[in-house]
């Protein structure tokens, strides 16, 4: 029974990366939702390249995140991810984590959507604490109240992710229910895709 489960797995995988064509699937979601982690496991399981948005650009600008930030602004910070991301688009079919203010960009999210796909890893106030918590370079939560920041920018941003062509809940699972649950997700989403 095992097996059979396996092969049928490998087999959906199979299928999603023929439907992806010269497609991205890119992940965008608040700090701690998993987009890293599941996309990893996730491009595993595709056998496509990952690559993480906020590496790139560490490795681009030479200096952390939380150092760009400190030196020259969030919204230097911006411009350049918007390069980063639109550059790394252009690479072929990938898993694609974006860093969690990625997709508020306008001409980001336009760039996501025109030609790719668009999965929103959407979590829990207790679930993205629980992780965060785990890390200190997390520039944005660099204040008095944390939480009350993360659930500002959950009200911010989760009408945005909502456009995301594609909605998985990332709980408290293990990262392969939840990249299984993402394939599944995304050839439901090509069974019923609307050209655009």
């Amino acid at each position: 029974m095992e097996e059979a489960l396996k092969i049928t797995s490998q087999e959906a995988a199979a299928r999603l990366r023929g439907l992806l064509g010269t497609r991205c699937l890119v992940f965008v979601g608040l700090m701690g939702a998993g987009k890293t982690s599941i996309g990893r496991k996730l491009a595993q399981k595709l056998d496509l390249p990952f690559a993480d948005a906020d590496t790139a650009i560490e490795e681009a600008a030479g200096m952390t995140i939380p150092e760009i930030f400190a030196r020259d602004g969030e919204a230097y910070f911006r411009d350049g991810e918007r390069r980063v991301i639109g550059r790394l688009l252009r690479e072929g079919p990938q898993v694609l984590a974006t860093g969690g203010g990625a997709f508020m960009n306008p001409e980001t999210r336009a760039a996501i959507l025109e030609g790719h796909v668009s999965i929103w890893l959407k979590a829990e106030l207790d679930t993205l604490m629980n992780r965060v918590r785990r890390r200190s370079n997390r520039p944005l939560l660099k204040t008095e109240n944390p939480e009350a920041t993360m659930r500002r920018l959950m009200d911010e941003r989760y009408p945005v992710y909502a456009k995301a062509d594609i909605t998985v809940l990332s709980r408290e699972s293990t990262h392969d229910e939840v990249a299984e649950a993402t394939i599944a997700a995304t050839l439901a989403y090509f069974e019923n895709e609307v050209p655009r």
